[in-house]
């Protein structure tokens, strides 16, 4: 029996979900939309083409993060982007830790990666399909 599959959310545990609203909502201007699976106080941003970013508040829980594990979105330019990392003094880095540098990949694509509130890796990068 074939099926196919399509992606649909990001779930993340955060320690204060309204800080991580907050990062998300003025860093890449994502909208908040209705959580429409409970009545918890996870929060739900959408990240276009009906994806979404879940924020699930776990205040007591130990996040653990490295590099390796990260979400990546994608952007014609990453100047604007860059910008607003540095206007809200957010560090970002190539994929080898060297601060405020562009990586670029072997086929050519330019990456970086800053953290949010609660650690997490966020790679913004320019493969734009």
């Amino acid at each position: 029996m074939a099926y196919s599959l399509s992606f649909n959310h990001i779930a993340l545990s955060v320690k204060d979900v309204d800080e991580s609203v907050e990062f998300y909502q003025k860093l890449l201007k994502l909208e908040e939309i209705k959580n429409t699976a409970s009545d918890s106080k996870t929060r739900w941003l959408s990240l276009n083409e009906e994806k979404q970013l879940h924020l699930i508040p776990r205040p007591d829980s130990e996040i653990k993060i490295n590099k390796a594990v990260h979400f990546a979105l994608s952007t014609p330019n990453l100047d604007p982007i860059i910008s607003k990392l540095e206007k809200l003094k957010i560090e970002f880095y190539d994929w080898k830790d060297n601060r405020n540098k562009i990586h670029v990949r072997k086929d050519g694509i330019k990456q970086i990666y800053f953290q949010d509130p609660n650690g997490y890796w966020i790679e913004i990068n320019n493969d734009v399909k």
